[in-house]
Formats: structure tokens, C-alpha cells, sequence
């Protein structure tokens, strides 16, 4: 699958690049890392998870069906996470204190419509 948008994305954003971002600020916090395993790291290219990851699978496979979403960029990959895992109908908890977004003027409209439209 060609992901041909994103060249445009990183022709703009070229700082954020593999090539060109320290490579410590990839790393788990250490108190996420501690986690690790048992927990398992899936790295993506794309706004959601569900796409490119065999996410899903590895969800089914080990009976699970709530996820607790903490991540940043909460109108875009958020948005794109939450979505997926309402499709494979799967419970999601926002853990807000653990969101953030690097657009305050999109973050907490965001945030109003996850409550008001995924408040269960």
C-alpha cells in the first residue's frame, strides 16, 4: 500500500523525519517503558493504528476489548485511533490527562466532542 500523501506531509514537517529527529525522543517515558514487555510497542506510519499494524489481530488474539488511549495530536491520530476502535467495537477510555495536541485551538473541541459524542 502507497502512503504517497505523506511525502507531502514530511516535504512540510522535514524536522520530523527519522532521518533528521534525535532518536532518544522516539523512546518510551521510562515509567511507559517499564511496562514493556509485557506489554507490546507497534510502531505506525499513518494517522491510525489499525492500517498498517496487525493491531487488531494482536487485540483479538489476546481477548481484549478495551483500550485506554493516551497520545498526542488528540484532532488527528487520536481521532483516527478512536474511530478505528469504535468500528471493531471495541470500549475506549480516554485517558485525558495523558492527551495533548501541538494545535490548542483544535484540542479541547476535541476533547467536547469525544465526551459529548462517545460518553457512555
Amino acid at each position: 500500500m502507497a502512503y504517497a500523501i505523506w511525502q507531502k506531509y514530511y516535504e512540510r514537517w522535514q524536522n520530523m523525519t527519522l532521518e533528521k529527529i534525535d532518536p532518544a525522543l522516539l523512546e518510551l517515558m521510562p515509567a511507559s517503558a517499564a511496562f514493556v514487555p509485557p506489554a507490546t510497542v507497534m510502531d505506525k506510519h499513518v494517522y491510525g493504528p489499525w492500517v498498517e499494524t496487525h493491531l487488531h489481530q494482536h487485540l483479538q488474539q489476546r481477548n481484549i476489548h478495551t483500550l485506554i488511549v493516551s497520545s498526542r495530536e488528540t484532532d488527528i491520530c487520536v481521532l483516527a485511533t478512536i474511530l478505528g476502535a469504535v468500528d471493531f467495537d471495541y470500549r475506549v477510555i480516554l485517558a485525558r490527562d495523558a492527551l495533548c495536541s501541538s494545535q490548542d485551538a483544535t484540542h479541547e473541541p476535541i476533547m467536547n466532542i469525544y465526551h459529548s459524542r462517545f460518553n457512555a
